[in-house]
């Protein structure tokens, strides 16, 4: 049964029945044997009232057995072992028998007998079993008809509570399909039971999370319309400048401006499509990630571009450690930051990408640093911010870069801090990662396997491992 209603009918009524249905027979043999004590009690006492008293030795009239209608019959002896008195005479009334209780079979049925001596007289009272046990069967049936009564009226009590307490899951569950799309609204606790109040706080927050991802893609919608703007207004503006070339020369110069513009509107996409892939989610499936392997990957795909700026680029560091973690974000998470790092050193300058095993009761921690111009600590918390850009900024760029890097980083737990860079210039950017997501052994290098696509850094020039 997937109703709630109908398993908790199920039970509780079940539970009823079954209880009783107990109750019943307990209560039907508890009957049962009171009234047999009841019966006992009533021969005992007659017999001892019998043998106190004086009783005339005569016989009633004798009736054909059929029409004897009687609950016990009383016989006196006397002690030579005649029948002086008979209350209702029968053929097959049990002789003498001993003294106190016992059970006579007769060819009418049992008897039971209860025999009492007196001074005189020897005094026996007996009663068919069949007139004991119809009482004790009548009394059980009137002990038991308060249950017939009160066990449909519990039922009916059940049904109904069971239907009122679960009123309130059915009136949230008409307040939520009534909501329209947009509204994210928290639902109200107050006149819930407590026992659903976790179930609404839980959508409470899942309706939060939800409100603040719309509020998100908004703002990324109209700070990208914005971005996108000026480059794409730039592109035409070119474009007319290409249309109005009056020489071969003037021609080159606005193709170069051309591409120039080109290039840079496919990186603003790029870094906006990432952006909006790596903004806070939930946390997918993750895999144990080599930081080592993937410093060396990132820096030799850079090598190309630090040596077209005259950059040493290099691993300074790397042991075997792996992270938990997804593979393609850690990978975009290192480029942007060694890309950052390269284009903005001037020539002749130098680059470290590091990564740390991890200290006792530590994370991991990846690392990369210059000796560029660097970022005044007073602006260090507002790069993070999308398209933000220091004035006077060269390269141009996108505004971009560092905001995936810490939406990558808020995803799988780490946290950003940007300091002073090598020899107390530039900029050190570091990536911390939690313990409980670090994967710490030097038989991670045989066990876990390597970033996807990863290759060995070149052993000399820009991009040595030092």
């Amino acid at each position: 049964m997937t109703s709630l209603h109908a398993r908790l009918l199920a039970w509780l009524l079940g539970g009823v029945l079954v209880v009783g249905a107990v109750g019943g027979f307990i209560v039907y043999r508890n009957a049962l044997r009171e009234a047999d004590n009841f019966y006992d009690y009533q021969l005992e006492q007659t017999a001892l009232i019998l043998r106190d008293e004086p009783v005339g030795y005569a016989e009633g009239p004798r009736l054909p057995p059929q029409e004897a209608a009687y609950d016990f019959v009383v016989q006196i002896w006397s002690l030579d072992g005649v029948r002086v008195y008979l209350s209702r005479p029968h053929a097959v009334l049990p002789q003498v028998t001993r003294l106190g209780f016992d059970n006579v079979d007769t060819s009418e049925g049992r008897w039971r007998v209860f025999g009492v001596q007196a001074a005189t007289r020897f005094i026996q009272v007996a009663q068919p079993m069949r007139v004991r046990q119809e009482g004790a069967v009548q009394f059980a049936l009137d002990t038991l008809k308060p249950f017939a009564l009160l066990l449909p009226g519990l039922a009916l009590l059940i049904w109904f509570a069971v239907g009122h307490a679960l009123q309130p899951l059915d009136r949230l569950t008409a307040q939520v399909g009534a909501r329209r799309v947009d509204a994210l609204e928290p639902l109200a606790e107050d006149p819930l039971p407590r026992e659903v109040q976790p179930l609404v706080a839980a959508l409470n927050e899942l309706l939060a999370r939800l409100r603040a991802a719309l509020e998100r893609e908004r703002a990324f919608m109209a700070d990208a319309a914005h971005e996108l703007r000026t480059p794409l207004t730039a592109l035409h503006l070119q474009m007319g400048v290409l249309a109005r070339a009056s020489d071969e020369d003037e021609r080159h110069a606005a193709m170069d401006t051309l591409a120039a513009g080109v290039q840079r509107a496919i990186h603003l996409v790029e870094q906006m499509l990432a952006l909006a892939r790596e903004e806070p989610r939930e946390p997918g499936t993750r895999v144990p990630v080599r930081l080592d392997d993937l410093a060396r990957e990132t820096v030799a795909e850079l090598v190309p571009l630090a040596d077209a700026g005259g950059i040493d680029l290099g691993v300074s560091s790397a042991p075997a450690v792996a992270v938990a973690g997804d593979p393609g974000a850690l990978r975009t998470l290192l480029r942007n930051l060694a890309d950052n790092a390269v284009r903005y050193t001037p020539p002749g300058g130098r680059v470290d990408v590091a990564v740390e095993a991890p200290a006792p009761g530590r994370g991991a921690r990846l690392t990369v640093s210059d000796d560029g111009p660097g970022i005044a600590p007073e602006e260090r918390a507002r790069v993070f911010d999308r398209f933000y850009r220091r004035a006077g900024t060269r390269p141009p760029g996108s505004g971009l870069g560092l905001a995936i890097v810490k939406a990558i980083a808020d995803t799988h737990g780490a946290k950003v801090t940007l300091g002073d860079g090598l020899g107390g210039r530039g900029l050190t950017a570091s990536v911390s990662f939690p313990a409980a997501a670090t994967v710490q052994s030097r038989a991670a290098e045989a066990a876990s396997p390597p970033a996807a696509g990863a290759r060995p850094a070149p052993e000399t020039g820009a991009g040595a491992q030092r």
